[in-house]
């Protein structure tokens, strides 16, 4: 998992150009008004962007999820969000099997790591990254960008 802010992103052209200019577009909009759910595509087939309006729970509810055509950028733009982490190779408890058309695993294991995100702030999820989401408490705004591998 990566974290960084989105004032520098500069090293992510390295990276991934697709995951740079994702972020570039998130910086520029991140104050715009979108409606829960509303997905906008940066580039078709490569890199989209939903806007989720998502309810934050305790660490101890957060499942872990992994995925495998895609990589995952989390961007909170209201609040604080704690995502869990833990590498996918150490995980053996798979909850569900994988489903290939929501590209997406979900493990039994509690996260060993637990990471703050703040407001301006993102965190990537790369295929080795089980991590969960949305914890905290009380309601949030956040962008979910997904890139396509």
């Amino acid at each position: 998992m990566f974290i960084g802010t989105l004032n520098d992103t500069s090293i992510l052209e390295h990276i991934h150009p697709l995951i740079a200019d994702a972020l570039r577009w998130v910086a520029a909009h991140r104050d715009d008004a979108f409606t829960p759910g509303q997905t906008i595509t940066l580039h078709p087939g490569k890199a989209v962007v939903k806007y989720e309006a998502a309810a934050m729970g305790p660490a101890e509810r957060a499942r872990l999820e992994a995925h495998r055509r895609h990589i995952d950028i989390h961007v909170p733009l209201t609040s604080e969000e704690t995502i869990g982490w833990r590498p996918v190779s150490d995980l053996k408890n798979q909850l569900t099997p994988y489903d290939p058309e929501a590209d997406i695993v979900f493990f039994g294991e509690a996260a060993q790591a637990l990471v703050p995100i703040l407001k301006g702030q993102f965190a990537i999820c790369f295929h080795e990254d089980a991590h969960a989401p949305n914890i905290g408490a009380g309601m949030h705004r956040k962008f979910c960008v997904k890139i396509s591998t």
